[in-house]
């Protein structure tokens, strides 16, 4: 990274210091980047910065400035990408569980920038075909007119290309079908140790699988065991997170933040509707 743009990304990353209040306050909204090499970019020590902290600040601050703001202060916002990391360092397979509207897929988005990194949301219409299809087309590989089985080698054969395992973040994915569910047995048993799995979904995902394995239910048992024979479960967004949300996205009369927080019920979805709606109806004042 030349001179230019290092010079670039220590402006905006001044600028983004002062609109929340000291780089302390900067810190806590980053992920994986501490208030000392903060302190060094703003004060033209860049000797020991790897060019991939430069990469890591420049893409974050991109995202402060998108219409939604992510506050990486907020519990889960700081362990989903710790969960990923570790999938992606040890190339694990992992069950993510948390309610809905809690906010896991924004977190998923943000890790998704890394290279090699893949996220796919599941959808209650996706067959077996049309599923295997968004993962190779996620890799950018051509899959027109093959079959399901012929799909399923290209597919591993392109994992076990890269050079570090690749991730796939399948978000909702409570809404795999159980043939779907099974695929990833297949991948993960043909790609041990050379792909990173992490399926986020909501609680009913959880206990879909808790009552297959106590069933016998074809399959789960094995998928059960993929998975450690664990759920990571995200803790619920407190009180204070959620008004931390609302006041990092431009809404500072304590009543509005009051009255947002307690009518969203902790959902992430409803708090960015009204935030939304707040600051249109100010605009149109």
């Amino acid at each position: 990274m030349n001179t230019e743009a290092k010079q670039q990304i220590k402006n905006d990353l001044s600028q983004f210091v002062q609109q929340v209040g000291g780089q302390m306050a900067a810190s806590r909204r980053f992920v994986g980047v501490s208030n000392a090499t903060i302190s060094n970019i703003i004060n033209d020590k860049w000797d020991n910065i790897a060019d991939g902290m430069w990469l890591s600040i420049q893409n974050q601050l991109a995202g402060f400035k998108e219409d939604w703001v992510i506050d990486h202060s907020v519990r889960r916002m700081r362990m989903m990408p710790a969960i990923y990391s570790d999938a992606m360092k040890f190339a694990e397979f992992f069950f993510v569980v948390a309610k809905e509207g809690s906010g896991k897929s924004e977190p998923a988005k943000h890790f998704a920038k890394n290279e090699n990194v893949f996220i796919l949301k599941a959808k209650d219409y996706l067959n077996r075909k049309t599923f295997l299809a968004e993962m190779l087309a996620a890799m950018d590989k051509n899959h027109g007119g093959y079959t399901i089985y012929e799909m399923m080698d290209l597919l591993v054969e392109a994992i076990l290309r890269f050079e570090h395992p690749p991730v796939f973040i399948i978000d909702e994915g409570d809404k795999l079908s159980d043939l779907i569910l099974y695929f990833f047995i297949t991948i993960y048993n043909e790609t041990e140790g050379k792909c990173s799995i992490v399926i986020q979904a909501t609680e009913y995902l959880k206990k879909r699988i808790i009552k297959g394995v106590e069933m016998n239910k074809k399959g789960y048992r094995e998928l059960y065991s993929r998975g450690g024979r664990r759920f990571i479960e995200l803790p619920d967004n407190t009180n204070d997170e959620i008004k931390g949300i609302i006041r990092l996205n431009g809404v500072s009369d304590e009543a509005t933040v009051n009255r947002i927080a307690n009518d969203s019920e902790g959902d992430i979805r409803r708090v960015k509707r009204l935030v939304k709606a707040y600051k249109a109806k100010k605009e149109a004042a």
